[in-house]
């Protein structure tokens, strides 16, 4: 059991390190499947009087997964998983009995679980992700000892969290689509009683029919498919960057705007360089004024998109509280394109996000 809390502990410190970032947004379905390894069941009995404790020896056989998620954003995702989880028994370990004994039948999980995931966008080709979440699970469990004189089976239910660590390959040519990898670490949180029957004289003396108690946890390792059920659609090119030793036309004058991270309001610099630039335009035989903005790339492409143009719109808003005409106003949205400083993925670069005011 302290392994267990220690597992789960360890993912609880683990979440609160995913940046601002997501991979996946809106709803999205997944299916896997994969072997699982069933954790020693810890076996308590009693029979006409006669107690006795152990452990249950499984080998691994299959696992599937499949649920429905919703990542909600800031690298959240939401998600309701059903279960199948299938063991073959293969030898019970009983000292009070005097040692080891075959073990033959199975125990099969299924059930239901919520789990909460964070992704974790570390500027890889693919997407790291943690996650918890709880719920409940059936176990229908059949076991037969010493040639079937001890026999137990019976569907039981309980409480149980899982912890979840996972990575996710995005497939490029299919939007939408991603390649998933998966390690599950689900524990019953109840032990579960069945009924024991026995058909002979073991243990001697103790023909009476008795109780089995369960405690059940399993390592679950899955593989599969995720699809996002409304992918982002693919963007058109973006227009060609201005090299940046292309000399500027005479007539054009650029002012630039400045934003903190993720932030879209005006600061009281800000505003001096749009007052600025309202007061040039109207001295100056300006035709247009193009209203240009951009982000760093520590956001998704969609998000990052949408921020540039409330950061053009703040701006624009202000040239019109100043005095200039809407009609000569051009809003440009620009996302984490055209760089001022190139930067790879993921990165918080202050002169990246900005509004551009070029008076034409």
């Amino acid at each position: 059991m302290n392994f267990r809390l220690a597992l789960a502990a360890a993912t609880c410190l683990a979440l609160p390190i995913a940046a601002h970032a997501q991979p996946v947004v809106g709803p999205y379905v997944n299916l896997m499947g994969g072997t699982s390894i069933q954790y020693p069941l810890k076996a308590d009995g009693n029979i006409g009087g006669a107690s006795f404790s152990g452990k249950f020896l499984f080998r691994p056989a299959y696992a599937g997964i499949g649920g429905i998620g919703y990542g909600i954003g800031y690298n959240v995702r939401v998600e309701l998983d059903g279960d199948y989880i299938y063991n073959t028994a293969v030898k019970a370990d009983i000292d009070d009995f005097g040692g080891d004994y075959k073990l033959s039948g199975h125990a099969a999980k299924y059930g239901a679980m919520l789990n909460a995931l964070y992704d974790l966008p570390l500027g890889l080709p693919v997407y790291p992700y943690l996650g918890a979440g709880v719920g409940y699970q059936y176990v229908n469990g059949k076991y037969s000892l010493v040639d079937g004189t001890i026999a137990s089976s019976g569907t039981k239910g309980s409480f149980a969290f899982d912890v979840i660590a996972g990575v996710a390959y995005p497939i490029a040519a299919v939007p939408g689509l991603s390649i998933v990898a998966q390690y599950t670490f689900l524990d019953l949180t109840e032990s579960y009683k069945y009924g024991l029957s026995v058909t002979g004289g073991f243990p001697a003396g103790s023909p009476t029919p008795g109780t089995l108690k369960i405690d059940d946890a399993s390592h679950v390792f899955t593989g599969g498919l995720r699809y996002a059920l409304f992918p982002a659609p693919a963007e058109a090119p973006p227009p060609a960057p201005t090299p940046v030793a292309a000399p500027v036309p005479p007539a054009a004058r650029t002012y630039l705007v400045f934003f903190d991270w993720d932030k879209y309001n005006l600061t009281p610099r800000a505003d001096q360089i749009i007052a600025e630039a309202a007061s040039d335009s109207k001295t100056a035989a300006t035709t247009t004024i193009d209203v240009s903005g951009y982000t760093d790339t520590s956001g998704t492409p969609v998000y990052n998109q949408g921020l540039s143009e409330r950061r053009a719109k703040a701006v624009a808003a202000q040239l019109v509280a100043d005095g200039v005409p809407t009609s000569e106003i051009a809003i440009h949205a620009y996302g984490e394109t055209h760089l001022l400083v190139p930067t790879g993925p993921g990165v918080r670069e202050p002169q990246n996000r900005r509004v551009e005011i070029v008076l034409q």
